[in-house]
């Protein structure tokens, strides 16, 4: 009789995650689902699993207590996992100094700690498989410091190097580990207004969260250990090669400072 496989994805409720999370259903993929408590996970699921014949567990659980990875990890390691998708992420726009510790806590412990820890625990789990899978979402932002958005493109910079490092170690061993670079998404009404204030050049490299999620699994399944989702993405790496940092950071510095100021 045939293993059942599941697909576990973090921060899975809203936004990219539950656009990813829709996309594995649809191609028949057993779901592990893990979100914040309240944000109504177990109503995703369920719908999932109705709409497209997969099972689906669900899991209310914040990644960035202490021992919650560990707790988390405790309740599914029995479980065949052939994928897993290190989603849950934490970012935000504010001069650095008024950033509070518990602020910095958060963005760190979410976005590198509990990914890291995650994806350790889970490789006996992977290593089970013929053929596995991990995809670490990281950003665009991750190519370049950013002045008011210090620690969280720092964060997903650690992503791409820790998916990059691991990758070459677990080369022959059946798991590919994919790093992909989404530009801005349209998740929510802020997040689009936001979006919607920048020029025409920012804009154009906008897609949405079900656009995005459709490439990760496609080049996942390709074994892309790279994925930037989008052919203006994908213009947008080039030129951030040519570009010195000191110019970029000027611009940047500019942009995000009339952000704030829109925002207030």
């Amino acid at each position: 009789m045939k293993t059942e496989q599941y697909t576990l994805i973090t921060g899975a409720s809203t936004g990219l995650g539950k656009e990813l999370a829709t996309e594995c259903a649809r191609l028949g993929k057993n779901l592990v689902l893990a979100a914040l408590p309240g944000e109504q996970i177990a109503r995703l699921g369920l719908g999932l699993s109705l709409r497209f014949g997969v099972k689906v567990k669900t899991f209310e659980t914040d990644l960035t207590q202490w021992g919650a990875v560990e707790d988390f990890v405790k309740k599914i390691i029995e479980l065949e996992i052939e994928i897993l998708i290190n989603n849950a992420g934490l970012g935000g726009t504010k001069p650095f100094l008024e950033a509070t510790p518990e602020y910095i806590d958060r963005i760190i412990l979410l976005n590198m700690r509990a990914l890291v820890l995650l994806t350790r625990l889970l490789l006996p789990a992977l290593k089970r498989q013929k053929k596995a899978y991990i995809l670490n979402i990281s950003s665009m932002a991750s190519f370049g410091p950013m002045p008011f958005k210090t620690i969280y493109p720092a964060s997903k910079a650690f992503v791409y190097s820790f998916s990059r490092g691991l990758g070459a170690e677990l080369k022959g061993s059946g798991i590919v580990v994919s790093v992909a670079h989404p530009g801005g998404m349209k998740t929510n009404a802020e997040v689009t207004r936001r979006i919607e204030r920048h020029n025409r050049l920012i804009r154009s490299t906008t897609l949405s969260a079900a656009k995005v999620a459709k490439i990760c699994i496609r080049q996942l399944l390709k074994n892309d250990e790279l994925i930037i989702p989008g052919l203006m993405n994908k213009l947008s790496w080039l030129t951030l090669k040519i570009v010195p940092v000191w110019l970029r950071l000027i611009i940047l510095r500019s942009a995000l400072q009339n952000e704030m100021k829109e925002s207030m």
